[in-house]
Protein backbone atom coordinates (compact mmCIF):
# COMPACT_ATOMS: atom_id res chain seq x y z
CA UNK A 1 0.00 0.00 0.00
CA UNK A 2 1.41 3.54 -0.50
CA UNK A 3 2.65 5.04 2.44
CA UNK A 4 3.20 8.98 2.66
CA UNK A 5 6.74 9.07 4.49
CA UNK A 6 7.31 12.55 3.41
CA UNK A 7 5.50 16.03 2.33
CA UNK A 8 6.87 19.59 1.30
CA UNK A 9 4.30 22.29 0.70
CA UNK A 10 5.05 25.66 -0.48
CA UNK A 11 2.45 28.50 -0.40
CA UNK A 12 -0.68 26.55 -0.48
CA UNK A 13 -3.53 28.00 1.48
CA UNK A 14 -1.74 29.61 4.54
CA UNK A 15 0.77 27.08 4.43
CA UNK A 16 4.61 29.06 3.29
CA UNK A 17 7.05 26.42 3.65
CA UNK A 18 6.46 22.97 5.42
CA UNK A 19 8.36 20.02 5.22
CA UNK A 20 6.83 16.63 7.61
CA UNK A 21 7.97 13.19 8.23
CA UNK A 22 4.73 11.03 8.96
CA UNK A 23 4.31 8.00 11.03
CA UNK A 24 3.00 5.25 8.76
CA UNK A 25 0.18 4.24 10.74
CA UNK A 26 -1.36 7.14 12.65
CA UNK A 27 -0.48 11.23 12.51
CA UNK A 28 -2.45 13.00 14.82
CA UNK A 29 -2.85 16.98 14.27
CA UNK A 30 -3.64 19.19 16.69
CA UNK A 31 -4.01 22.93 16.96
CA UNK A 32 -7.12 25.70 16.80
CA UNK A 33 -9.48 26.20 14.14
CA UNK A 34 -8.17 28.26 10.82
CA UNK A 35 -4.17 27.43 11.96
CA UNK A 36 -4.09 25.24 9.05
CA UNK A 37 -5.04 21.69 10.47
CA UNK A 38 -7.23 21.31 7.23
CA UNK A 39 -5.27 22.62 4.50
CA UNK A 40 -2.70 19.43 5.61
CA UNK A 41 -5.01 17.04 5.17
CA UNK A 42 -5.91 19.05 1.56
CA UNK A 43 -2.09 19.69 0.41
CA UNK A 44 -2.40 15.26 0.97
CA UNK A 45 -5.88 14.67 -0.92
CA UNK A 46 -4.32 17.23 -4.04
CA UNK A 47 -1.58 14.86 -4.33
CA UNK A 48 -3.96 11.93 -4.97
CA UNK A 49 -6.56 13.22 -6.59
CA UNK A 50 -4.83 16.59 -8.48
CA UNK A 51 -7.76 19.34 -6.53
CA UNK A 52 -8.70 20.26 -4.01
CA UNK A 53 -11.24 18.43 -1.28
CA UNK A 54 -13.12 21.70 -0.93
CA UNK A 55 -12.53 24.43 -3.91
CA UNK A 56 -13.29 23.70 -7.23
CA UNK A 57 -10.87 26.54 -8.47
CA UNK A 58 -7.48 26.21 -8.03
CA UNK A 59 -7.41 30.13 -7.21
CA UNK A 60 -8.79 29.66 -3.91
CA UNK A 61 -5.65 27.05 -2.93
CA UNK A 62 -2.48 29.68 -3.46
CA UNK A 63 -1.18 31.65 -0.63
CA UNK A 64 -2.41 35.05 -0.38
CA UNK A 65 0.00 37.03 -2.38
CA UNK A 66 1.62 34.27 -4.37
CA UNK A 67 1.04 33.08 -7.88
CA UNK A 68 1.98 29.62 -7.78
CA UNK A 69 1.85 26.58 -5.24
CA UNK A 70 3.93 23.17 -5.25
CA UNK A 71 2.92 20.10 -3.17
CA UNK A 72 5.93 16.98 -3.34
CA UNK A 73 5.33 14.04 -1.74
CA UNK A 74 7.53 10.44 -0.93
CA UNK A 75 5.96 7.25 -0.92
CA UNK A 76 7.37 4.05 0.11
CA UNK A 77 5.20 1.89 -2.64
CA UNK A 78 3.57 -1.68 -2.17
CA UNK A 79 6.34 -3.21 -3.87
CA UNK A 80 8.21 -0.91 -1.19
CA UNK A 81 10.21 0.76 -3.73
CA UNK A 82 9.99 4.84 -3.01
CA UNK A 83 8.55 7.15 -5.41
CA UNK A 84 8.36 10.88 -5.64
CA UNK A 85 5.16 12.89 -7.15
CA UNK A 86 4.65 16.33 -7.26
CA UNK A 87 1.79 18.75 -8.56
CA UNK A 88 2.47 22.25 -9.27
CA UNK A 89 0.06 25.10 -9.94
CA UNK A 90 0.58 28.30 -11.64
CA UNK A 91 -1.31 31.93 -11.97
CA UNK A 92 -2.37 30.70 -15.77
CA UNK A 93 -3.96 27.71 -14.44
CA UNK A 94 -1.37 25.20 -16.00
CA UNK A 95 -1.19 21.87 -13.53
CA UNK A 96 2.32 19.81 -14.12
CA UNK A 97 1.79 16.36 -12.61
CA UNK A 98 5.19 13.95 -12.28
CA UNK A 99 6.00 11.36 -10.93
CA UNK A 100 9.79 10.66 -10.26
CA UNK A 101 9.85 13.74 -12.10
CA UNK A 102 8.46 12.36 -15.38
CA UNK A 103 5.78 14.24 -16.32
CA UNK A 104 2.28 12.01 -16.77
CA UNK A 105 0.76 11.78 -20.61
CA UNK A 106 -2.67 12.85 -18.87
CA UNK A 107 -3.27 14.38 -15.80
CA UNK A 108 -6.29 11.84 -15.40
CA UNK A 109 -3.76 8.52 -15.71
CA UNK A 110 -2.49 9.71 -12.07
CA UNK A 111 -6.17 9.07 -10.25
CA UNK A 112 -5.90 6.19 -8.74
CA UNK A 113 -2.19 5.87 -8.27
CA UNK A 114 -2.43 6.82 -5.01
CA UNK A 115 -6.03 5.72 -3.36
CA UNK A 116 -7.39 8.38 -0.77
CA UNK A 117 -10.72 8.90 1.13
CA UNK A 118 -11.44 11.79 3.29
CA UNK A 119 -13.80 12.63 5.74
CA UNK A 120 -14.45 15.71 6.82
CA UNK A 121 -17.43 18.65 8.25
CA UNK A 122 -17.85 19.54 4.14
CA UNK A 123 -19.51 15.91 3.97
CA UNK A 124 -22.65 17.00 5.77
CA UNK A 125 -23.79 18.68 2.04
CA UNK A 126 -23.99 14.93 1.29
CA UNK A 127 -26.78 14.58 3.26
CA UNK A 128 -28.55 17.96 3.38
CA UNK A 129 -27.60 19.51 -0.16
CA UNK A 130 -28.35 18.19 -4.37
CA UNK A 131 -27.78 15.24 -5.92
CA UNK A 132 -24.55 16.79 -7.68
CA UNK A 133 -22.91 16.55 -4.53
CA UNK A 134 -23.70 12.40 -4.14
CA UNK A 135 -23.01 11.99 -8.21
CA UNK A 136 -19.23 14.05 -7.40
CA UNK A 137 -18.59 12.01 -4.08
CA UNK A 138 -19.41 8.44 -6.42
CA UNK A 139 -17.45 10.02 -9.34
CA UNK A 140 -14.32 10.62 -6.74
CA UNK A 141 -14.93 7.06 -5.92
CA UNK A 142 -15.11 5.12 -8.76
CA UNK A 143 -12.50 7.36 -10.76
CA UNK A 144 -9.87 6.00 -8.37
CA UNK A 145 -10.83 2.31 -9.25
CA UNK A 146 -12.24 2.07 -12.64
CA UNK A 147 -10.47 4.12 -15.49
CA UNK A 148 -13.26 3.00 -17.89
CA UNK A 149 -15.77 4.97 -15.98
CA UNK A 150 -13.45 7.74 -15.73
CA UNK A 151 -12.89 7.93 -19.44
CA UNK A 152 -16.88 6.96 -20.18
CA UNK A 153 -17.98 9.79 -17.35
CA UNK A 154 -15.64 12.53 -19.37
CA UNK A 155 -16.49 11.53 -22.58
CA UNK A 156 -20.26 11.95 -21.67
CA UNK A 157 -19.80 15.17 -19.88
CA UNK A 158 -18.55 16.59 -23.14
CA UNK A 159 -21.21 15.42 -25.44
CA UNK A 160 -23.79 16.57 -23.27
CA UNK A 161 -22.22 20.09 -23.27
CA UNK A 162 -22.30 20.19 -27.00
CA UNK A 163 -25.92 19.03 -26.81
CA UNK A 164 -26.92 21.44 -24.68
CA UNK A 165 -25.34 24.03 -26.64
CA UNK A 166 -27.21 23.02 -30.21
CA UNK A 167 -30.48 22.97 -27.86
CA UNK A 168 -29.75 26.81 -26.96
CA UNK A 169 -29.58 27.26 -31.04
CA UNK A 170 -32.53 29.15 -32.87
CA UNK A 171 -33.36 25.76 -34.76
CA UNK A 172 -32.44 22.66 -33.76
CA UNK A 173 -31.02 20.11 -36.06
CA UNK A 174 -33.28 16.77 -35.06
CA UNK A 175 -31.04 14.52 -37.02
CA UNK A 176 -27.95 16.06 -36.13
CA UNK A 177 -29.50 15.35 -32.55
CA UNK A 178 -29.95 11.85 -33.03
CA UNK A 179 -26.57 11.18 -33.62
CA UNK A 180 -25.23 13.01 -30.06
CA UNK A 181 -28.07 10.93 -28.76
CA UNK A 182 -26.90 7.31 -29.74
CA UNK A 183 -23.44 8.80 -29.08
CA UNK A 184 -24.23 9.66 -25.47
CA UNK A 185 -25.75 6.25 -24.83
CA UNK A 186 -23.14 4.25 -25.12
CA UNK A 187 -21.03 6.25 -22.58
CA UNK A 188 -24.33 6.12 -20.29
CA UNK A 189 -24.56 2.73 -20.18
CA UNK A 190 -21.43 2.20 -18.47
CA UNK A 191 -21.37 4.90 -16.47
CA UNK A 192 -25.36 3.74 -15.15
CA UNK A 193 -23.44 -0.12 -14.85
CA UNK A 194 -20.98 0.72 -12.55
CA UNK A 195 -23.08 3.48 -10.34
CA UNK A 196 -25.66 0.41 -10.09
CA UNK A 197 -22.60 -2.02 -8.90
CA UNK A 198 -21.19 0.64 -6.56
CA UNK A 199 -24.79 0.98 -4.91
CA UNK A 200 -24.90 -2.42 -4.53
CA UNK A 201 -21.70 -3.20 -3.30
CA UNK A 202 -21.94 -0.66 -0.84
CA UNK A 203 -25.06 -0.80 0.96
CA UNK A 204 -24.35 -3.76 3.52
CA UNK A 205 -20.29 -2.44 4.21
CA UNK A 206 -22.51 1.11 5.41
CA UNK A 207 -24.73 -1.04 7.50
CA UNK A 208 -22.15 -2.83 9.26
CA UNK A 209 -19.95 0.41 9.82
CA UNK A 210 -23.18 2.08 10.98
CA UNK A 211 -23.33 -0.82 13.12
CA UNK A 212 -20.02 -0.98 14.75
CA UNK A 213 -20.54 2.70 15.51
CA UNK A 214 -23.71 3.16 16.90
CA UNK A 215 -24.02 0.41 18.71
CA UNK A 216 -26.69 -1.13 15.88
CA UNK A 217 -29.12 1.09 17.50
CA UNK A 218 -30.64 2.05 13.35
CA UNK A 219 -30.64 0.80 10.14
CA UNK A 220 -29.25 2.67 7.12
CA UNK A 221 -29.41 2.37 3.78
CA UNK A 222 -28.69 3.77 0.32
CA UNK A 223 -30.55 3.55 -3.16
CA UNK A 224 -29.88 4.75 -6.17
CA UNK A 225 -32.24 6.48 -8.75
CA UNK A 226 -31.45 6.92 -12.17
CA UNK A 227 -33.24 7.71 -15.69
CA UNK A 228 -32.02 4.72 -17.28
CA UNK A 229 -33.57 2.55 -14.70
CA UNK A 230 -36.83 3.57 -17.38
CA UNK A 231 -35.11 2.08 -20.66
CA UNK A 232 -32.42 2.94 -23.18
CA UNK A 233 -31.04 6.63 -23.10
CA UNK A 234 -31.34 7.23 -26.79
CA UNK A 235 -35.43 6.34 -26.30
CA UNK A 236 -35.39 8.69 -23.34
CA UNK A 237 -33.75 11.69 -24.91
CA UNK A 238 -36.10 11.48 -28.06
CA UNK A 239 -38.97 11.43 -26.10
CA UNK A 240 -37.98 14.44 -23.86
CA UNK A 241 -37.22 16.63 -27.17
CA UNK A 242 -39.56 18.77 -26.99
CA UNK A 243 -39.32 19.71 -23.82
CA UNK A 244 -35.47 19.63 -23.78
CA UNK A 245 -36.28 22.07 -26.73
CA UNK A 246 -38.05 24.54 -24.79
CA UNK A 247 -35.74 24.80 -21.72
CA UNK A 248 -32.85 24.41 -23.61
CA UNK A 249 -30.61 21.81 -21.77
CA UNK A 250 -31.00 17.83 -21.47
CA UNK A 251 -33.38 17.12 -19.16
CA UNK A 252 -32.85 13.05 -18.93
CA UNK A 253 -29.62 11.13 -18.18
CA UNK A 254 -27.20 10.05 -15.54
CA UNK A 255 -26.04 13.76 -15.22
CA UNK A 256 -29.18 13.51 -12.93
CA UNK A 257 -28.91 9.98 -11.02
CA UNK A 258 -29.20 10.63 -7.21
CA UNK A 259 -28.25 8.46 -4.15
CA UNK A 260 -30.92 8.44 -1.32
CA UNK A 261 -29.81 7.68 1.98
CA UNK A 262 -31.82 6.46 4.34
CA UNK A 263 -32.87 5.54 8.15
CA UNK A 264 -35.57 4.00 9.30
CA UNK A 265 -37.51 4.04 4.99
CA UNK A 266 -37.01 7.95 5.84
CA UNK A 267 -34.12 10.59 4.64
CA UNK A 268 -31.34 11.10 7.06
CA UNK A 269 -31.51 14.99 6.33
CA UNK A 270 -35.12 14.65 7.93
CA UNK A 271 -34.54 12.49 10.75
CA UNK A 272 -31.63 11.96 11.60
CA UNK A 273 -30.16 14.02 14.43
CA UNK A 274 -26.49 15.42 14.17
CA UNK A 275 -24.44 12.86 16.02
CA UNK A 276 -26.49 10.46 14.07
CA UNK A 277 -25.74 12.42 10.41
CA UNK A 278 -22.21 12.46 11.69
CA UNK A 279 -22.06 8.92 12.44
CA UNK A 280 -23.75 7.94 8.69
CA UNK A 281 -21.46 10.02 7.05
CA UNK A 282 -18.66 8.20 8.94
CA UNK A 283 -19.79 4.70 8.12
CA UNK A 284 -20.19 5.78 4.23
CA UNK A 285 -16.64 6.78 4.08
CA UNK A 286 -15.35 4.11 5.58
CA UNK A 287 -17.61 1.96 3.51
CA UNK A 288 -15.85 3.87 0.62
CA UNK A 289 -12.67 2.86 1.91
CA UNK A 290 -13.35 -0.59 2.34
CA UNK A 291 -14.79 -0.90 -1.45
CA UNK A 292 -11.80 0.72 -2.49
CA UNK A 293 -9.15 -1.48 -0.76
CA UNK A 294 -10.53 -4.80 -2.43
CA UNK A 295 -11.01 -3.11 -5.91
CA UNK A 296 -7.68 -1.75 -5.81
CA UNK A 297 -5.51 -4.18 -4.07
CA UNK A 298 -3.96 -1.66 -1.55
CA UNK A 299 -5.28 0.36 1.59
CA UNK A 300 -5.90 4.05 0.83
CA UNK A 301 -4.99 6.80 2.74
CA UNK A 302 -7.30 8.00 5.37
CA UNK A 303 -8.08 11.32 6.12
CA UNK A 304 -9.73 11.94 8.60
CA UNK A 305 -10.61 16.03 9.26
CA UNK A 306 -12.19 16.71 12.80
CA UNK A 307 -14.10 13.36 13.08
CA UNK A 308 -14.53 14.01 16.94
CA UNK A 309 -16.99 16.86 16.46
CA UNK A 310 -20.37 15.89 17.15
CA UNK A 311 -19.92 12.75 18.23
CA UNK A 312 -19.82 11.19 21.82
CA UNK A 313 -16.85 9.89 23.61
CA UNK A 314 -18.39 5.99 23.31
CA UNK A 315 -18.70 7.03 19.19
CA UNK A 316 -15.09 8.63 19.25
CA UNK A 317 -13.88 5.36 21.08
CA UNK A 318 -15.56 3.11 18.34
CA UNK A 319 -14.24 5.27 15.39
CA UNK A 320 -10.84 5.02 16.40
CA UNK A 321 -10.56 0.81 17.76
CA UNK A 322 -12.10 0.66 13.87
CA UNK A 323 -9.23 2.51 12.63
CA UNK A 324 -6.40 1.22 14.51
CA UNK A 325 -7.25 -2.56 13.52
CA UNK A 326 -5.12 -4.28 10.60
CA UNK A 327 -7.88 -3.83 8.29
CA UNK A 328 -6.34 0.03 7.78
CA UNK A 329 -3.56 1.54 6.70
CA UNK A 330 -2.00 4.91 7.14
CA UNK A 331 -4.33 7.15 8.75
CA UNK A 332 -4.26 11.02 9.68
CA UNK A 333 -6.33 13.12 11.99
CA UNK A 334 -7.17 16.46 12.93
CA UNK A 335 -8.93 17.73 16.10
CA UNK A 336 -8.56 21.03 17.58
CA UNK A 337 -8.95 19.14 21.21
CA UNK A 338 -4.99 17.56 21.64
CA UNK A 339 -6.23 16.46 24.98
CA UNK A 340 -9.58 14.58 23.67
CA UNK A 341 -7.64 12.78 20.92
CA UNK A 342 -4.48 11.89 22.50
CA UNK A 343 -6.29 10.65 25.50
CA UNK A 344 -7.76 8.17 23.12
CA UNK A 345 -5.23 7.37 20.38
CA UNK A 346 -2.40 6.55 23.04
CA UNK A 347 -4.61 3.93 25.03
CA UNK A 348 -4.82 2.56 21.49
CA UNK A 349 -2.00 2.42 19.48
CA UNK A 350 2.01 3.51 20.28
CA UNK A 351 2.59 3.67 16.72
CA UNK A 352 1.53 7.40 16.07
CA UNK A 353 2.86 10.91 16.00
CA UNK A 354 1.79 14.17 16.86
CA UNK A 355 1.59 17.71 15.01
CA UNK A 356 0.88 20.98 16.27
CA UNK A 357 0.04 23.74 14.14
CA UNK A 358 -0.17 27.57 14.41
CA UNK A 359 -0.56 29.92 11.26
CA UNK A 360 0.20 27.37 8.75
CA UNK A 361 3.64 26.50 10.84
CA UNK A 362 3.54 22.75 11.99
CA UNK A 363 6.20 21.31 14.37
CA UNK A 364 6.48 17.25 16.43
CA UNK A 365 5.28 17.20 19.45
CA UNK A 366 4.62 14.31 21.86
CA UNK A 367 0.88 13.19 22.75
CA UNK A 368 -0.77 14.07 26.08
CA UNK A 369 -3.12 11.00 28.38
CA UNK A 370 -5.80 12.43 29.98
CA UNK A 371 -8.44 9.92 31.57
CA UNK A 372 -10.79 12.36 32.80
CA UNK A 373 -12.22 12.75 29.17
CA UNK A 374 -14.57 15.85 28.73
CA UNK A 375 -17.99 14.24 26.98
CA UNK A 376 -18.33 15.63 23.33
CA UNK A 377 -21.84 17.45 22.55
Amino acid sequence: MPVLEKITVADFRNIRLQELEFSPNLNCISGNNGEGKTNLLDAIYYLSMTKSAFSSSDRYNFRYGTSSFSLCGTYRMENSLESRFSVRVDASGEKKVRRDDKPYGKVSAHIGVLPVVMVSPEDISLVSESGEERRRFVNSVLSQMDREYLSSLQQYNRLLQQRNRMLKETQVDRDLLSVFDSRLQAYAVPVFEARKKFAEDIRPVISEYYGMLSGGSEQVDVRYRSDLEKGGLSDLLSSSFEKDKILKYTSVGVQRDDFEFTMGDWPIRKCGSQGQQKSFLVSLKFAQYEIMKRSCGVAPLLLLDDVFDKLDMNRISNLLSMVSSSDFGQIFITDSNKVRMSGVVDRITDDRAYFEVSSGEFRACGGQQNDDLPEND
